[in-house]
């Protein structure tokens, strides 16, 4: 399998400022260094607060920051990130170890993984190679379709950045906090806009078409287009442009951009970004499969 090299470090959203080698402690864990912070939550590597100092901090804790503790929302997504880590257990999905989200402080545990975000290696690449973009996005697909299978929910928000990549090449898909039913996500007129809006598919700002696992299916297409490109296929910073983006434009062919894709896996990449969900593949296994067989036909491209 063609690889790229990684620099093995944390995983980082919003840098965090420098801090003391021992932050404090939350219920059970010790928690060690800020690894970053977000609107809703900070998140921690840590270690078993009865254990020795030298014991290894193999953990992270994502905490809701104490400003969300009265908000039913914001507890709500700590608690559907708590419920799926119980419910699915998959090598591309982060599994939840322990949680704390029926009183305050309300947290969640997994794993400190060996790992860094997409966007780092899109950064240090620009552009991935064509077999190890597809192995990513073929990971992630096949978490997705584990996801659906164990719990009936769709992420919702798939992106580089909820995206882990080891230095061989494993991918996790994290932060679960925004799943779904197909159900409660097609109420768009009343639920709180979930995702990110340069990944979102156009059917989750709009009521013409039907939200499901398909919507999942697209953002992965636009993280792949991302991936094999170095660039999204819309990108604006007025929200309601992007927004317009999504449900109207076509985006510049993949081999106008990177002639030496195939011709095959560039049809895949603009399927998975078809308005229509119904153009899309039909499911996360399906897309799987197909991701496969791209990968192995692109093995020259390395």
């Amino acid at each position: 399998m063609a690889t790229v090299e990684t620099t093995r470090t944390v995983r980082q959203e919003t840098p965090a400022a420098d801090v003391t080698p021992l932050v404090g402690r939350l219920g059970p864990w010790a928690l060690v260094r800020l690894l970053s912070e977000g609107n809703f939550t900070r998140v921690y590597q840590a270690r078993p607060a009865d254990g020795s100092a030298s014991q290894s901090a193999a953990y992270v804790v994502k905490v809701l920051r104490n400003q969300w503790w009265r908000d039913p929302q914001a507890i709500e997504m700590q608690r559907r990130e708590a419920w799926v880590g119980s419910q699915v257990s998959h090598p591309n999905l982060l599994p939840v170890l322990s949680s704390s989200v029926s009183e305050p402080p309300f947290y969640v545990v997994a794993p400190k993984l060996d790992a860094v975000p997409l966007p780092q290696l899109i950064l240090e690449h620009e552009q991935l190679p064509v077999p190890f973009a597809l192995w990513i996005a073929r990971q992630v697909a096949d978490g997705l379709d584990a996801l659906l299978e164990a719990t009936g929910m769709i992420h919702t928000d798939v992106k580089p950045a909820n995206i882990l990549v080891s230095a061989a090449g494993h991918a996790t898909l994290i932060d679960f906090g925004f799943v779904q039913t197909p159900a409660e996500a097609s109420q768009w007129a009343t639920r709180p806009l979930a995702g990110t809006l340069a990944y979102i598919a156009p059917e989750m700002v709009t009521s013409a078409l039907a939200t499901g696992p398909r919507s999942d299916i697209y953002s992965l297409g636009v993280t792949l287009y991302e991936m094999i490109t170095g660039r999204r296929p819309w990108d604006s910073d007025d929200p309601g442009e992007l927004a317009t983006l999504h449900r109207q434009a076509k985006p510049i062919d993949i081999r106008a951009l990177r002639p030496e894709v195939p011709v095959p896996v560039a049809e895949l990449v603009h399927t998975m970004l078809a308005k229509d969900p119904l153009r899309r593949p039909g499911s996360a296994g399906e897309l799987a499969t197909r991701l496969v067989r791209l990968e192995i036909e692109s093995f020259t491209l390395r």
